[in-house]
């Protein structure tokens, strides 16, 4: 599941879901039923990487690598992660 990434990914940063909640602007529990419905938008996975210190990436066959980042983002203001 994609929540046991995000998790992992906050853990090995030191960071926790209630960081991860104050940087989106909502409630811990709001954060929680987003990791537990494992709903996360390719923005959310750009911000999330951003927060932990790391990139989102994609590795091509021959071993290119074509990276996302804040520029990415469509709307490049903080949302609610259900919005």
């Amino acid at each position: 599941m994609v929540s046991d990434k995000v998790r992992a990914l906050l853990s090995l940063s030191g960071k926790r879901v209630i960081d991860l909640a104050n940087l989106y602007g909502v409630a811990k529990q709001s954060m929680n039923n987003k990791m537990t419905n494992s709903r996360f938008s390719a923005d959310d996975l750009i911000r999330i990487a951003a927060f932990t210190g790391c990139r989102v990436g994609f590795v091509l066959p021959d071993g290119e690598h074509i990276f996302l980042d804040e520029s990415d983002i469509r709307e490049n203001i903080k949302k609610a992660p259900d919005e």
